[in-house]
Formats: structure tokens, C-alpha cells, sequence
């Protein structure tokens, strides 16, 4: 990608954390939160997602085009200028479909015949669940604006915002699998087959789960996914070579691993109504931050740089500091404004080395201490 992309995939990474702290300087009746996650989960993810599966150096004209309406999509929503929103939904609904259609095909068929890598199914999932993702959220936003033909507390605009987290999720699987040789041994093949079915059906289900309102059924879906989890994981450290990007995504299913336990014990906290009031705010808080500025966050990183690794940094004290921002300074800015600053000004630094340390020229040494 790059370098005036990515120095705006960075501009809107930083606004996107600034706005989530927004509140803590300024009053009004507009959710910043909604904007905070919309900016980074459909405006950086989605467009992500879109350059990866037409996998070319450049961004592409109607890649460019689902950027610029993904930020008036985020804005007009935000605002609550809901038909306006709606419209431009539809619009970024048909440009992701185009690029999906193009690159596989209009009926998923790579889910069930075999022949197709794991890799393969699980991009066209993630474009698959950002088109529907968008049209279930437009439906979604007329349906509160105008339909008015049901009312549920959890099935709300802000729930689909969150919800555009599953396509990155799905794409930063593909770029993990696609790092994995020799799927073709027999043992390798179910076990990769069988995680792409219960991560795509767990997500699916746990959500039904949370719109009816069902807890413990969620504990269960939970478990499974986090079993699921430790699966993928295993398998990519065993069989991936020593990459610089796969200390990024060892790093990243670390988060993963950290976000399922968090989210199950938020569930259990639920349940227990007492530990939910004294804990529950928390725990949501440090389960979101480690899902996008952890296992996002790396996921999206390598696709950046996707073209250019070797890159000239060192890896463990980069990753060292994204696990100091997630795990303390971004909670800790929800309390004190001052921290905020510091978070959002260090997160800024973190994507600074990540997108802009050089590359390594071909010919020197893979082992380069600075790439250690």
C-alpha cells in the first residue's frame, strides 16, 4: 500500500481512538463512541478488507470510492441523518459485492466444495459478512427512522457498528491461514475445515443468542469459539516459519484469547447481576479495546505492510508497547482526560513505526537485530 494510504488509514485510526475519548472534553447529545468504532471497524477494516481480497499493490478506484462513503456513512449516522445514511449503506453494500463477485462468485461456494484453501473461504466470508453486515444495518437504521416494524433493545444501529469487527476478524484469519504450508494432510484439512465452520456458525449463533437475550447458551457458544481459538493458534505456530508478520498475529490471537476470556466473564458477571454492577462496565471496556486495538489492530497492520515485510523495527518492543496501550493506558483514558492524551498520542506513535519503518532491502541479512 501505499505511503499517502497509509498515512491516511493512520489519520483515521487516531481520530477514531480521539473520538472515543471525546466525551470526557466535550457535552453534547451525539454518541462519539458510535463514530469511534464505526470509523475504525467499517472506515479502516471494511476498506481493508476490500484492498486485500483484489489483491493488488494499488488502491483501486472503488476501493478508494467505499473509503470516502464509509466515512459519510459514519458521519450521517452519527449524526442521525438516517435516510442520507441509509442511501450511502446501500451504496457501500453494492461496491463490496462487486469486489466480492469479481474475486469469487455471487453463490459461496468455496464454503462447501472441496478444492478451495482455507484461506480462500474465509476472505470470501469476510467480504461475504461485510456486504451483509451493511444491508442488515441499513435495514436496521430505516427500521428505527421510519418502519418502525419492531423494537428490540438488541437489535439496535449501534449493535451493527460493533458488528462490522467480524468481517476484519475473518480477514485477518485468511491472512494467517494463507501463511500456514501443506493444508493437504489429512489431519490438518478437518481441523482447518472444521474451524472455519464453527468461527463463521459460533459468531453467527452467539449473536442470535444476544438479540434474544439469551446468557447462557452465549457462555456455551463462547466456549466453543474460544476452544476454536487455541486450535488456530496452535496450528499457526507449529507450522508457520519464522516470519517478521507472525510475530504480529501470534501476538494478535493472544488478544483474541484475552477478548474471549473477558467476554465470557462479562457474560457470567451478567448472570450474577451484583458482580454486573460493580464489574461489568469494566469488563466490556477491556474486552473491546483489546478486540480492536489488539487483534484488529495486528491483523490490519500486516495487511498494510503486506508487500513489504521484512520491515526495519524491532517487532518485540513494538508489540511490547501495544500490549502496555491496550492493556493499561487506552482503558486507563476513560477515567482520567490526561491519560487519554497520552494514549492517543502513544497509540499515534505505535502506527507511526508500523506503517513508515522502511523495508528491508533484498540481499541484506533477514536477521538484522532491528527486525529481531
Amino acid at each position: 500500500m501505499r505511503k499517502r494510504y497509509r498515512l491516511l488509514f493512520m489519520i483515521i485510526m487516531v481520530m477514531a481512538l480521539g473520538f472515543g475519548y471525546l466525551h470526557l472534553f466535550v457535552q453534547g447529545t451525539h454518541n462519539f463512541e458510535r463514530l469511534h468504532i464505526f470509523l475504525f471497524n467499517l472506515t479502516s477494516g471494511g476498506t481493508s478488507i476490500l484492498y486485500y481480497i483484489e489483491n493488488k499493490k494499488r488502491m483501486s478506484g472503488r476501493v478508494r470510492l467505499f473509503l470516502v462513503f464509509s466515512v459519510v456513512f459514519a458521519v450521517l449516522a452519527w449524526l442521525e441523518i438516517f435516510i442520507p445514511a441509509a442511501i450511502c449503506g446501500v451504496a457501500l453494500a453494492v461496491i463490496a459485492d462487486k469486489v466480492r463477485r469479481d474475486a469469487f462468485s455471487f453463490f459461496p461456494r468455496e464454503f462447501f466444495v472441496s478444492g478451495y484453501t482455507t484461506a480462500s473461504r474465509f476472505a470470501h466470508a469476510s467480504v461475504l459478512c461485510l456486504v451483509l453486515g451493511l444491508l442488515t444495518s441499513v435495514f436496521v437504521i430505516l427500521n428505527d427512522a421510519w418502519l418502525h416494524l419492531f423494537t428490540l433493545e438488541t437489535l439496535s444501529i449501534d449493535t451493527f457498528f460493533l458488528g462490522f469487527s467480524f468481517p476484519v476478524s475473518l480477514i485477518t484469519m485468511s491472512v494467517m491461514f494463507s501463511l500456514i504450508p501443506d493444508l493437504k494432510k489429512p489431519m490438518m484439512k478437518v481441523a482447518s475445515l472444521f474451524a472455519f465452520w464453527a468461527v463463521n456458525l459460533g459468531v453467527i449463533t452467539f449473536f442470535l443468542f444476544i438479540v434474544a437475550g439469551k446468557l447462557w447458551p452465549q457462555v456455551a457458544v463462547t466456549l466453543v469459539l474460544f476452544f476454536t481459538v487455541i486450535l488456530i493458534f496452535t496450528l499457526f505456530v507449529k507450522y508457520v516459519k519464522e516470519l517478521q508478520q507472525k510475530s504480529f498475529l501470534v501476538s494478535g490471537m493472544l488478544f483474541l484469547l484475552y477478548t474471549a476470556i473477558t467476554g465470557i466473564a462479562y457474560i457470567l458477571l451478567e448472570i450474577m447481576s451484583d458482580g454486573y454492577l460493580r464489574w461489568g462496565d469494566l469488563l466490556l471496556r477491556l474486552h473491546a479495546v483489546a478486540a480492536l486495538y489488539g487483534w484488529n489492530l495486528s491483523g490490519l497492520a500486516v495487511i498494510y505492510r503486506r508487500y513489504d515485510f521484512p520491515i526495519r523495527l524491532n517487532s518485540k518492543q513494538l508489540i511490547a508497547g501495544q500490549w502496555l496501550l491496550v492493556g493499561v493506558a487506552i482503558p486507563l483514558g476513560d477515567a482520567f482526560p490526561l491519560v487519554a492524551v497520552g494514549a492517543t498520542v502513544g497509540y499515534g506513535v505505535f502506527l507511526l513505526l508500523m506503517f513508515f519503518s522502511g523495508k528491508i532491502p533484498q540481499g541484506e541479512e533477514r536477521r538484522d537485530p532491528v527486525v529481531a
